[in-house]
């Protein structure tokens, strides 16, 4: 009954906004790293984004990100930007079914980088699911557990519940209650 769209932060302040809400959020986790990864497609824009947020705040770190299609020219690999290095964090709108962190991760590691966390705006909090069938934890949830990284997410399922709960949005409030049956039928 929801669906997070990235592609919602199309004008430069919406992105910095959110950028902002990012950066903070890492700041204030105490998570030491020294730079951001991006992965294809929206983790660019986002990288890019948050990098120049977290130097506005006093806390300037390089970024890279790949590409889908390696190039042969120029620069040419997939790893584009800042070389990996140091402690890395992939920045990214949200983790689905954790596809786009393990092969950030492989990615980083190949480059000698080591990752230390994931920064997303939604952690969904709902059950991933293999072959069809629903796991008893969310694809955050396993990042943390099975892939020993921490996950910075600027809200939650549980906050976005909340503010459909309070708001005076009278277009979102009949919203609520699918939403909230969804996140009983799926979440963690």
């Amino acid at each position: 009954p929801y669906f997070f769209n990235a592609g919602g932060f199309d004008d430069g302040a919406k992105l910095g906004r959110v950028a902002g809400f990012y950066a903070r959020r890492l700041l204030a986790s105490g998570l030491e790293f020294d730079m951001l990864f991006g992965p294809a497609y929206k983790g660019i824009t986002l990288a890019a984004a948050v990098a120049i947020e977290l130097a506005r705040l006093g806390c300037n770190v390089p970024f890279a990100y790949n590409r889908k299609e390696a190039k042969d020219h120029g620069e040419g690999g997939t790893l584009v930007g800042a070389p990996l290095a140091g402690r890395v964090v992939i920045v990214d709108d949200v983790v689905s079914a954790g596809t786009s962190v393990r092969e950030s991760i492989a990615m980083i590691r190949g480059a000698g980088a080591t990752p230390v966390g994931v920064a997303i705006a939604l952690d969904r909090q709902e059950k991933s699911a293999q072959n069809g069938e629903d796991l008893p934890f969310s694809a955050v949830q396993y990042i943390t557990a099975q892939l020993g990284l921490k996950v910075c997410a600027v809200a939650t399922l549980a906050d976005l519940l909340h503010y459909l709960s309070v708001t005076s949005d009278a277009a979102l409030a009949p919203h609520r209650q699918a939403v909230s049956a969804y996140r009983a039928r799926y979440g963690v």
